[in-house]
């Protein structure tokens, strides 16, 4: 076996966080939510019986970590999942059920 590490630990770091940020049950939900359907605050919270300032905090930490982008349509600010690798984390979620 190489002595070569096969991440570095920049790397390492940047997907713990990543994982940190992702792994508070509430916040997964909302990404596997975001990641199925465009969708705005007001159903995130509908849907999820939480108030919407809860909701809103929760997107403001996804958003500061460049997890999720919003956009304005409308009266609506609109979230999707932007970061390749949480994406492909919600892709497989229950793949092994």
């Amino acid at each position: 076996m190489s002595n070569e590490p096969c991440c570095t630990d920049e790397l390492i770091k940047k997907y713990a966080e990543k994982l940190k940020v992702c792994g508070h049950p509430l916040r997964l939900k909302l990404l596997c939510m975001i990641e199925k359907e465009t969708t705005c605050v007001t159903d995130l919270w509908q849907c999820l019986n939480q108030s919407q300032p809860v909701i809103s905090q929760h997107l403001a930490v996804l958003k500061d970590k460049g997890i999720v982008e919003s956009e304005v349509q409308g009266n609506k600010r609109i979230y999707s999942v932007v970061d390749p690798f949480v994406k492909n984390i919600i892709a497989n979620l229950g793949v092994d059920e």
